[in-house]
């Protein structure tokens, strides 16, 4: 695991590449070692610094790892100069994370999303890997009169890219079409957003009686899954669960997902999940509140919802719902339209349903 803390993020590099680890172990590798160089500006040419790059080769030569992991988006060149040096494979953040996705996604619509992303990711660094459009259909057509292999290839890989942004563009409108008879129909839509692994699926799960797979690690769902609500007032609302989002989160990501993250345009209520327990939450949730606000969803209804107080308890008495919810009170009164929960112990639940039933009726 490779990282470079520029001056101006010192503070959140080393809990960037922890987070890094975890993306990592999620994708199948084993982590051997880590480097952090601090430097004003990664190098345009190889990332690293010469004395860290000769560091680094000395590590391999240590642990023989044969993956090289960088928490930036590394550019084309900076990427085959270090293949080139360290004569292995080279991945960076944004690779790393659609490996992940590629893996985890399970819906036709998730899978064209993926790839997508990954023919985007490709395109600006066709040369020297042909290899892996071979496993991308670019067998598909023939040359023109005068086409080099390369030019060839990126043409291949364009009209894929458009083929993969008409059917996403089927899907969009198909959404749209859905979303506006369940507008007709007076069913309101709350959508559950938040960091990766903060405990959106178990809440989901826990609310709506639903099955979508909830484990400890980052991205452990994709699709997106709508379950019917039934609130504290006899009424039903649809519940949402959507991509978790995570630091860095790479642009052609979420233009990729932009179809299944529009289904938050529609929804009449945000309830952001937030991981209480996790040192970096305040950092985690300035992170999807930047992600907001590029998606023009800063100003839609919000309910803050901060899971995992089970985990912050102190271990000297039994706790129940009750006195958990007093512990924590006494500490610091929640802020306006933030609850206190935790899902996995259904702690704050029927407050929060309140809270929902409640912002419902005013929107």
């Amino acid at each position: 695991m490779v990282a470079v803390a520029t001056v101006k993020g010192r503070s959140s590099t080393e809990s960037s590449i922890e987070e890094l680890a975890q993306l990592a172990r999620a994708a199948g590798a084993e982590v051997v070692g880590t480097i952090i160089q601090r430097l004003r500006t990664p190098s345009k040419s190889h990332y690293l610094g010469k004395g860290k790059l000769e560091e680094l080769l000395k590590l391999r030569e240590k642990t023989d790892y044969d993956v090289a992991i960088f928490d930036d988006e590394l550019t084309p060149l900076q990427q085959h100069n270090l293949e080139e040096f360290l004569k292995v494979k080279i991945i960076d953040r944004v690779a790393l994370i659609l490996d992940i996705f590629a893996k985890r996604a399970r819906t036709r619509e998730g899978q064209l999303q993926v790839e997508l992303a990954q023919h985007q990711y490709l395109l600006p660094r066709l040369a020297g890997q042909w290899s892996h459009l071979e496993r991308l259909g670019a067998g598909i057509g023939t040359r023109g009169p005068g086409e080099s292999q390369l030019e060839t290839d990126k043409r291949l890989i364009r009209q894929k890219i458009d083929r993969l942004k008409k059917h996403i563009e089927e899907i969009r409108t198909h959404r749209a079409l859905y979303r506006q008879k369940r507008e007709q129909s007076g069913i309101m839509v709350v959508s559950l957003v938040g960091y990766t692994n903060a405990g959106k699926s178990t809440l989901l799960n826990v609310l709506t009686h639903a099955d979508v797979i909830a484990r400890d690690e980052p991205f452990s769902t994709l699709d997106p899954t709508t379950r019917r609500l039934a609130l504290p007032d006899g009424t039903v609302a649809l519940l949402s669960d959507t991509v978790g989002f995570i630091r860095k989160l790479p642009p052609a990501i979420v233009t990729a997902f932009r179809a299944t993250l529009e289904e938050m345009e529609g929804a009449s209520l945000l309830i952001h999940v937030v991981d209480l327990s996790s040192p970096e939450a305040a950092e985690q949730s300035q992170t999807v509140e930047n992600i907001l606000s590029n998606l023009n969803l800063s100003d839609k209804p919000r309910i803050t919802a901060l899971n995992k107080i089970d985990v912050l308890l102190p271990n000297d008495r039994r706790w129940d719902e009750a006195s958990a919810l007093d512990y924590f009170s006494s500490q610091q009164a929640p802020a306006e339209n933030t609850v206190l929960i935790s899902s996995t112990r259904k702690w704050g639940l029927s407050r929060l349903l309140e809270m929902v039933t409640e912002k419902l009726k005013t929107t």
